[in-house]
């Protein structure tokens, strides 16, 4: 045998911690096929720094599609199919780096994801800037081993085979044609070179996480050996490996052969189904195809179709793939919404999603039992969804699987009308939706019956849109998409359904008063600088007072929310407000004179508003221009004083009753800004925030000038003749 060894390699991800599925960080790979040794290369790393510590990664791993994963040990949606992934754990401690290595012998060809991220997000709000978090990397690496001339096994022929050593077992495959309703495999003739009966192992199928459902015979001193797998996955490669488990020096020789039992289906699409594709209720009608592909027979033939069905050992039912968006399919009956199931045979759909993009959404299956189409009490409809192969006994075993996978049960009966399943992230493969009519009493009552079924079938990123507490977010990696739910308000789970942590109603509009009306603090320090004759400064606050309300009213996560524009242009407003706040505050209080004052104010505004689109949420955005306008401030102060020969502000009463208790208000502010933050105080720790700022504002603003008489509405707004006064000196007179 020839091997050929390959190497797939991704670029490394920075790790993060996790509060929802888009801070795990995916990695796909494609298996070739005919791959019998694969070994996952994975490499943890952190850096050097003193914030970095011991940490944990977890990494997931799955065949088909991403992971699903619950780290948060949240609850997922009801009718949700959850099978837990196969997961590892990476610990870094003093070594700055760690490689790991995972084997999989015999992996299943095709998409295989890993998911890795750290432990639970502590929920800490922190300023970009202040802190520097610790970088944790990570890269997987695959090699596979690859059987570049496995030997093909042709269907009802004997081919011969022989085992050297046990160190080197036997890979042969096979290819299961469409409609294969069972498979048989044969060893015949099993001897050792010593003429001895054969200790052989048998493994077919390949390995798929985080569930593999290998079928494993063992032939220990017997000649010939089979085994039997119902609904084999169709149009695909079945692998078989087989193993010796003698000694050492003895060969193995036998014969191998392999059978399939068709399935006939008894309904095929034709071209007339195709005209129920331009008909807005489509649907079987009198001469039209009916449900088998053949004209709807009528009463009379009843016992003539129930003849025919018998032969059949599934009904097909044509379904139309519409591809609505990214990751967003609508299957289409073509013969109707409603769907006739018998207990002859079963009544197959094919819901297509083997392109490659469909596995990073949700599959929504819905069935609706019609009641007055089933005259007996006591029938059940059941159901089976299952990826590969359908299953086609449903009338003899209730496990709904196949041979190599275990499929996801429905059933809809007179007392419950109405089934859902929800499969996430489905693998990529053909699935097939089948139904059958069961009686409880016998299927003998049930030959002559007919259920009606109303399927509804559909792919979509999220499902139920992640509700009205939730936000679906589409998330890439290379050109691979996939969606995910990010959760608001305490909300959590995959869908934003588990309320365990839930805010309520009434803490919703508290934290959107207290986020809006917090901002209500602005009007003393607007008063004091219209009183001051600041009004330049009082127009900014006012400014930042309106745009900062209306962003909380808008960025809440609940129910109580208001957009009076849209959310990023009131952040960005909120964000310049603020910053041009403290700019035009700081020099306000330098004291310099008119003219430099404002050109300052339009030239720091300008580049604040730069800045500001270049990185909204950076530290220096703010930082940077209050350094420079305090920089500004304390020149113009030591000038004054230097100027005046004593200290400047020079009276004492300034210091004492405005000017400390504005510092001091000024850096508790931005100590809760910095420091005390996380995603459950934020509504009232901003609260806070707000209410310091604008108090210390109104503590800062400098007096108003000398020269300069405070307001007199009662002079100001007259009715009466006035004497004016002409304060001017008048020199001299040219006449």
């Amino acid at each position: 045998s020839l091997y050929v060894s390959e190497y797939f390699s991704q670029s490394a991800q920075k790790l993060s911690f996790y509060s929802w599925y888009g801070n795990a960080k995916l990695f796909h790979f494609r298996v070739p096929e005919d791959t019998v040794l694969l070994r996952w290369l994975l490499q943890a790393s952190r850096g050097k720094g003193p914030e970095c510590t011991n940490m944990e990664i977890t990494v997931h791993f799955r065949y088909g599609a991403p992971p699903v994963i619950n780290p948060l040990g949240t609850r997922f949606p009801a009718n949700a199919t959850v099978r837990p992934s196969y997961s590892i754990n990476i610990t870094l401690t003093s070594a700055v780096q760690n490689t790991t290595f995972v084997n999989v012998t015999t992996p299943a060809a095709g998409d295989w994801f890993i998911a890795a991220h750290l432990p639970e997000a502590a929920g800490r709000i922190e300023v970009k800037g202040f802190s520097t978090p610790c970088p944790y990397m990570f890269q997987a690496d695959m090699f596979v081993l690859r059987l570049a001339d496995m030997p093909v096994l042709e269907p009802g022929v004997a081919r011969p085979q022989t085992i050297i050593s046990p160190a080197k077992p036997l890979h042969v495959k096979v290819f299961v044609p469409k409609h294969a309703a069972g498979m048989r495999f044969e060893l015949r003739n099993c001897l050792t070179s010593e003429q001895k009966a054969c200790a052989v192992r048998v493994v077919l199928g390949s390995i798929t996480l985080p569930q593999s459902f290998q079928r494993i015979i063992t032939c220990v001193g017997r000649l010939n050996c089979s085994l039997a797998l119902d609904s084999p996955p169709w149009e695909k490669w079945l692998q078989i490996m087989v193993e010796s488990l003698g000694t050492a020096n003895a060969s193995v020789s036998m014969e191998m052969l392999a059978t399939f039992r068709a399935c006939r289906p008894g309904s095929t699409s034709t071209f007339l189904n195709f005209n129920s594709l331009n008909q807005s209720q489509p649907g079987p009608k009198p001469g039209s195809t009916g449900a088998a592909g053949s004209p709807t027979p009528s009463t009379g033939g009843a016992s003539r179709n129930t003849s025919n069905q018998r032969s059949f050992c599934l009904q097909n039912q044509p379904v139309v793939r519409e591809d609505l968006d990214v990751v967003s399919v609508r299957y289409r009956l073509l013969n109707g919404p409603s769907v006739p199931v018998n207990s002859l045979s079963p009544t197959l759909l094919l819901l297509n999603l083997n392109t490659g993009m469909d596995s990073g959404g949700s599959l929504v299956v819905n069935l609706l039992l019609n009641k007055t189409s089933v005259n007996l009490a006591n029938a059940t409809m059941v159901a089976c969804v299952s990826a590969a192969s359908p299953v086609l006994s449903l009338n003899a075993t209730h496990n709904c699987s196949t041979a190599f996978f275990q499929g996801y049960p429905l059933s809809v009966s007179m007392s419950s009308a109405e089934a859902m399943l929800i499969v996430l992230y489905p693998q990529t493969d053909d699935w097939f939706l089948s139904l059958q009519l069961l009686c409880l009493k016998g299927q003998g009552e049930c030959n002559a019956a007919e259920a009606k079924v109303t399927v509804f079938a559909y792919l979509t990123p999220c499902f139920n849109d992640c509700g009205p507490y939730g936000q679906c977010s589409l998330l890439r990696r290379h050109g691979y998409l996939y969606a995910g739910c990010s959760c608001k308000a305490g909300w959590g789970g995959w869908s934003c359904t588990d309320d365990t942590k839930a805010q309520t109603v009434g803490a919703q509009n508290l934290a959107t008063l207290l986020l809006t009306l917090s901002n209500l603090m602005f009007l003393p320090a607007i008063a004091v600088a219209v009183y001051r004759y600041y009004l330049v400064e009082a127009s900014v606050y006012t400014y930042t007072m309106f745009f900062s309300t209306f962003y909380h009213a808008c960025d809440q996560p609940g129910v109580a929310v208001m957009c009076i524009m849209d959310y990023d242009t009131l952040q960005y407003c909120d964000f310049l407000g603020s910053v041009v706040s403290i700019w035009v505050t700081i020099l306000c209080m330098s004291r310099v004179k008119k003219i430099l004052k404002y050109v300052l104010f339009v030239l720091g505004t300008l580049l604040i508003a730069m800045s500001l689109q270049l990185d909204r949420r950076g530290v220096w955005n703010m930082m940077g221009p209050c350094l420079f306008a305090l920089v500004i401030m304390i020149a113009a102060w030591v000038y004054q004083g230097v100027k005046r020969r004593h200290c400047y502000p020079s009276s004492w009463k300034r210091w004492v009753f405005y000017l400390l208790p504005g510092i001091t208000l000024a850096f508790i502010a931005m100590s809760v800004y910095a420091f005390m933050e996380t995603n459950e105080n934020y509504y009232y720790t901003h609260s806070i925030w707000h209410v310091l700022v604008a108090s210390s504002v109104a503590f800062l603003l400098p007096p108003r000038d000398k020269h300069k008489k405070p307001w007199a509405w009662s002079q100001k707004l007259t009715c009466r003749y006035q004497i004016c006064q002409n304060d001017r000196e008048e020199l001299y007179a040219v006449t």
